[in-house]
């Protein structure tokens, strides 16, 4: 019989530990949470100090059976939740159902899963940190009495199935706020000026307009470009300063929650939610050939750049043994940096550096691969030397008008030699001039430009906003943009979150009644309380009464205040049953037709939005564009499901040259292009100046 019982949160975490510790050890699952408040109401006392009202959830009686029966055969239990303020929580609800005593050692943590760190946990156990509980109780005390008092607020005034919270309305505000910036966004002419010239040995190079006689940097105007234009015609072009030096280009820090999503999106396309599930697998355990079980990176909620002595000399022994002593960067301490930064975890790192990507082609799937290889690079390269360039920058003059060229070599990869990932820089020479030198005017490129706004927000740089203007933490970012594009506040176009109508509206009326919950910095400011209970430094309760005492008055003033308004709107088209005017509803998939003679009509219909392109299957019904049931857009034909044609890019009008399929769209950030749709076509043209 087993002397001891691991409690952890997940089944694979379970297996995995299971093979670590041996047969004296029994190691089950918890799936999460197993009491919490109800679903079915607020579930927290306001009138009884804001007393919490924790029940089992439902479905998960029998898992809390099954673990007091296991605990009734073992002389000790052993709490092994996730590392931070959730999975403390956890623990501590499994221990109250137990009735383990609170000054009891029964919980173990590790941020990796290995042999090593799990055997050396449960043999120093320790007593549950009731500062973390306390502050997970806050947030969750916190974010129930926001969403469950405001969001009936919604259904009552507008419509069914409407949802607020302390972090995904602010979420939405962002974005709400940044698409009104663009549409009154006012763009600025401007223009460049460019010259191709060569030596007299006929090397060519370009430089750039850098400034006029004046000193002035910035063309506005097409006269100020004429002008400078002219003033250059035929005239004697001499190189006025030549500047050499030696530039560096440093690795960043190993990953932080953040920074992976971040990274992840931009360089492998992942959602953030994509790529914590994929980080969870890594860090409870993959089974690897050779090696058995083990868990591949450390705890991927963090917000901290730190790795432990240890590990930093594991590290620079590798980069010594495998890729090169000159490789090897100067010994750094990273620091917190941000106040906000909790630091209770190391940075994302793997759990070894010698446990190469190449290693693991045959053990993980491809995904898997990818975002292994991007941890393990950025890791091992954050601890390598800088790359080091030999630039050049030569000024040029021509009538008091000053052009300049830059160029830049490789003189040593440094990190670059593995981190694979990084925008690459093109070596780019100049000639071999002197102070003085005259050189030749070939062209003049002059060009007009317009500013632009700023670009509407991805999941990567929400993301990094939220994480600068302290919202939410490592654990809610992912969450969070799942929430709000299921409820229809923001969708995706080409990866950018846009704010939808519904999204305008929710958060406009939030803004004017709850404004100040809505704050970016006052939710902040809230999020540091919650460091603050996670410390000791304030109580948790204390921390709820000073939020609700404005809140209940905000609350109470919105219900008085606001009128009921009917968010449906009268459509051209008429009911095919029984002739009424068919009526715009929000669904949870988006708009659709309705009845107006609901109840007694209920007949409905989906508003078809057509992109002018027929379906290239059948060449019968149209290409409308849909969507998924996790808002995700995509493409198919109006004649579903008797032609079964989808796809996720956008189709065209145009045939491809050689193979005649359809081509659809593809946008990067640095162009559009039309692709054909066939995968093993490689043509591709460029899209003309009247496509859109």
């Amino acid at each position: 019989m087993a002397k001891s019982l691991v409690i952890v949160e997940s089944p694979a975490k379970a297996r995995t530990i299971k093979k670590y510790l041996g047969r004296n050890y029994n190691v089950v699952p918890s799936i999460g949470h197993i009491i919490d408040l109800p679903k079915s109401k607020l579930g927290v006392d306001v009138e009884n100090d804001f007393e919490p009202q924790y029940i089992t959830i439902r479905g998960k009686g029998p898992i809390l059976k099954d673990i007091k029966k296991e605990a009734k055969k073992v002389d000790r239990v052993l709490l092994a939740t996730d590392p931070d303020r959730e999975g403390e929580a956890i623990s501590w609800h499994i221990a109250n159902a137990l009735n383990i005593p609170e000054d009891k050692q029964c919980r173990i943590e590790f941020n990796e899963v290995t042999k090593e760190t799990v055997k050396t946990a449960v043999k120093n156990p320790r007593k549950i940190k009731m500062d973390l509980v306390n502050s997970q109780q806050a947030r969750r005390v916190l974010d129930r009495l926001v969403g469950y008092q405001i969001s009936p607020l919604l259904w009552r005034k507008l419509r069914k199935g409407l949802s607020a919270g302390r972090v995904q309305s602010v979420a939405t505000k962002i974005i709400v706020d940044r698409e009104k910036e663009i549409t009154s966004f006012v763009p600025k002419e401007y223009w460049s000026i460019n010259i191709d010239v060569k030596d007299e040995k006929n090397k060519e190079f370009m430089a750039k307009f850098y400034s006029d006689e004046k000193g002035d940097k910035k063309i506005e105007t097409k006269e100020e470009a004429d002008r400078i234009t002219s003033l250059i015609k035929n005239k004697k072009i001499t190189v006025k300063s030549i500047k050499k030096s030696l530039k560096k280009r440093n690795p960043n820090k190993p990953f932080t929650t953040s920074t992976l999503q971040q990274e992840a999106s931009t360089k492998l396309g992942f959602t953030t939610k994509k790529t914590m599930a994929l980080a969870q697998q890594l860090y409870e355990g993959i089974d690897v050939k050779g090696e058995g079980t083990v868990g591949l990176i450390t705890y991927m909620r963090t917000d901290s750049t730190r790795i432990s002595n240890d590990v930093r000399t594991n590290l620079e022994n590798y980069i010594n043994n495998e890729i090169g002593k000159e490789y090897l960067g100067k010994a750094s301490v990273s620091s917190k940096g941000k106040k906000n930064v909790q630091d209770a975890h190391e940075a994302v790192r793997p759990t070894l550096a010698e446990r190469h990507p190449n290693f693991l082609k045959t053990s993980l799937k491809m995904d898997q691969l990818r975002l292994y290889k991007l941890i393990w690079e950025r890791f091992v390269a954050s601890h390598m030397a800088p790359a080091i360039f030999d630039a050049v920058t030569f000024d040029l003059e021509v009538n008091g008008i000053i052009f300049r060229a830059h160029g830049s070599i490789m003189k040593f990869d440094g990190f670059l030699k593995i981190y694979s990932f990084a925008s690459k820089s093109k070596d780019l020479k100049l000639p071999n001039l002197s102070e003085k030198d005259e050189v030749k005017l070939l062209k003049t490129i002059k060009e007009q430009h317009f500013t632009q706004p700023s670009a509407r927000f991805t999941e990567a740089t929400l993301v990094k906003e939220m994480e600068e203007l302290g919202i939410g933490r490592p654990s809610t970012y992912s969450p969070t943009i799942s929430t709000i594009l299921a409820r229809g506040y923001v969708e995706k176009e080409v990866k950018q979150l846009k704010p939808t109508e519904l999204g305008f509206f929710v958060t406009n009326m939030l803004d004017n009644y709850f404004g100040e919950i809505l704050n970016v910095h006052f939710t902040a400011e809230l999020e540091k309380k919650l460091d603050d209970v996670e410390e000791g430094s304030m109580k948790w309760k204390e921390l709820i009464k000073s939020f609700y005492s404005s809140f209940e008055v905000m609350l109470k003033f919105a219900d008085e205040d606001i009128e009921e308004i009917n968010l449906d709107e009268e459509s051209d088209e008429v009911c095919k049953k029984c002739e009424a005017t068919m009526l715009i509803k929000h669904g949870r998939y988006g708009k659709f037709l309705a009845c107006s003679n609901y109840p007694e009509c209920k007949y409905t219909e989906p508003i078809v939005n057509k992109i002018g392109v027929k379906c290239p299957t059948c060449e019968k019904g149209d290409v409308i564009v849909r969507k998924s049931r996790k808002g995700r857009i995509f493409f198919g034909c109006s004649r579903y499901p008797e032609c079964k044609f989808v796809t996720w890019d956008r189709p065209s009008n145009y045939k491809c040259k050689i193979c005649g399929e359809v081509m659809v769209y593809k946008e990067t950030k640095k162009e559009k292009k039309l692709v054909c749709s066939v995968k093993e076509c490689i043509h591709e043209e460029k899209i003309k100046d009247t496509e859109n």
